[in-house]
Order: structure tokens, then sequence, then C-alpha cells
């Protein structure tokens, strides 16, 4: 059942991740006033986590569906690898969905990144995309890092941390028959023998085991591989795209310019063109004023003459 404490901690590590250092000295403050010092020095000992850790956080958080699904798909990893029936396609649907569920959640850490911000860099990238597939492999998280709080960046288990997730190899028991003092010793002789046959053969099984997994690894990483080749070259025939259509928009935009310039001068012209009109009608109606004042006169002057 969660305390108060645990409300207290999920809330922090909620927060933006600028906002944790002052938000943990002020957790740290109020449970020391409290009476709480014990909490108050376990909160005040959490380290910031890095922003590939916040992030994952983050996506626990956010996107708790999506997170489930990759949990989820780790468990089923591992169910088919403790499984004495399962077989290797169930092992490549196994890999399949955990695969399927890295790169959705990949794909919401960039776009979380960038909501908040931060550069979602290929290396910051890189190390979420580790830690989720930790989080998938390991039945419990180590060193007490819990899913949501995480304090540190996570590596998946290797071979020998994922040892209790090999197939167990079956052992048939013979029936045991009435045996002489002579026949005992001589088992008893050729214990040893047996022995080792049996090692050397459980050995052989899991090592079988063993190259089965990695068989099935190598294959979801090669088709992870096409994939994102394919990805990568359709993108590239996007961006050729987009800096075709850029190229073409700067080439009617500096038309247009030209355009521009060319309408301005000829409204420009024209404007000058207009007022030396505008100055030669003027003196026209002088003219026109004068000579009907000249005319006028002259047709008074021959009236007084009459």
């Amino acid at each position: 059942m969660k305390n108060k404490l645990d409300d207290d901690l999920d809330a922090l590590f909620r927060l933006p991740l600028a906002e944790f250092i002052s938000e943990r000295t002020k957790l740290t403050a109020r449970l020391k006033k409290e009476g709480r010092a014990t909490d108050a020095n376990e909160v005040k000992a959490i380290p910031k986590p890095s922003i590939s850790v916040w992030t994952v956080n983050q996506l626990y958080w956010r996107h708790r569906d999506q997170f489930d699904r990759l949990i989820s798909a780790g468990q089923k990893f591992r169910r088919a690898h403790t499984s004495r029936t399962a077989k290797v396609s169930e092992l490549n649907e196994a890999l399949e969905s955990r695969r399927d569920s890295l790169n959705r959640l990949s794909d919401l850490a960039a776009a979380l990144l960038s909501e908040a911000g931060h550069n979602p860099s290929l290396e910051t990238l890189r190390r979420i995309s580790t830690t989720l597939e930790a989080m998938s492999a390991y039945a419990a998280l180590p060193d007490g890092q819990a899913a949501g709080r995480l304090t540190r960046d996570l590596d998946p288990p290797g071979f020998e941390s994922l040892a209790p997730f090999i197939r167990a190899v079956p052992t048939t028991r013979r029936n045991d028959e009435p045996r002489t003092a002579s026949a005992a010793k001589s088992a008893g002789n050729n214990r040893k023998p047996q022995t080792t046959t049996k090692e050397a053969r459980r050995g052989e099984d899991t090592k079988k085991a063993r190259l089965t997994a990695a068989k099935a690894s190598l294959q979801a990483a090669r088709k992870s591989l096409l994939e994102a080749r394919t990805k990568t070259q359709t993108l590239e025939t996007a961006q050729r795209k987009a800096d075709a259509v850029v190229k073409n928009a700067d080439k009617q935009k500096r038309e247009a310019e030209q355009r521009f310039r060319a309408a301005s001068a000829a409204s420009t012209e024209a404007a000058v063109a207009a007022q030396n009109l505008a100055r030669e009608v003027a003196r026209a109606k002088k003219d026109l004023t004068d000579a009907e004042g000249a005319v006028e006169r002259a047709s008074k002057e021959l009236e007084s003459l009459s």
C-alpha cells in the first residue's frame, strides 16, 4: 500500500526536469518541519535524473498503456525461455512484440523531449531505448530502482544474468532395479563418468537453447536494421522533395521580387509622367483663359467701333 511519502515522490518525479532540485529541497524542508527526519534524509539523498532517465520516467507516467505493453512483452519473452515446450516461433513472436513496443516508446520519447524543449539527440534516444530494453528484460529492477522513479540509466542483463530464463533441461531417471553387490560396486565405480556425461549433456542442451535465443535475437535485429534502412531511404526521399519545393519557392520569390521591382519602377515613371501632364494641363488652361480674355476684349472693341 502506498504511503504519503510515495505520493510525494511520485509527484516529484512527474515534474519537469528543471524543477527537480528546487522541489526536492522544498519537500525535504517540509518533511523536516513535520518531524519526519528519516523521510527527509531519504528524499535529500535522491540524485537528479539525467535527461534520458527523466524521459523514461515521463513515459511511465504519461504513456502507461504503451509502457505496460513493453513490460508485458518482456514477461512473455521470459516465459517462452523458461517453458520446456516453447517453440522458436513463440520466441520470435515475443521478441517481435517487444521490439515494436520499444520502437513506439522511442518515438514517444523523441516527441516528449521536443515538447519539453530538450534536444532529442541520437545518444539520448539510444540511452532511453537501452533503459527501456533493460526494464523489459528484468523480472525485478536492480539496486532498488522503480518504474517512474528511476535515478540512473539501466543496462540489459547479459547471458549470465539471463541464466534463469534459459529453458531447464529435462532429465530422465531410470527405474531402480535390484542389483548385486558386484553390480552396485561397478555402478559406484562408474558413477563419476555418468555424472560427467549428464553434465556435458546438460551443458550442450543449455548451449543449444542459448544459440536458439541468439539466432532469434539476430533475426529480430536484422529486421530492425532493414526497417531502419527503409525508413532512412523514405526520409531521404522526402527531404529531397522538400529541398526541391524550397528551391522552387525561392525561385518564385526571386521572380516575384523582380516583377515587384519592375512594377515599382513603372509606377514611379507613370507618376512622374502624370505630374508632367498635370503641369501641361494647367498651362493649357491658363492659355485658354488668356485667349478667352483676348477674344472678349476684341469683341468689345469691335462693338465700340461699330
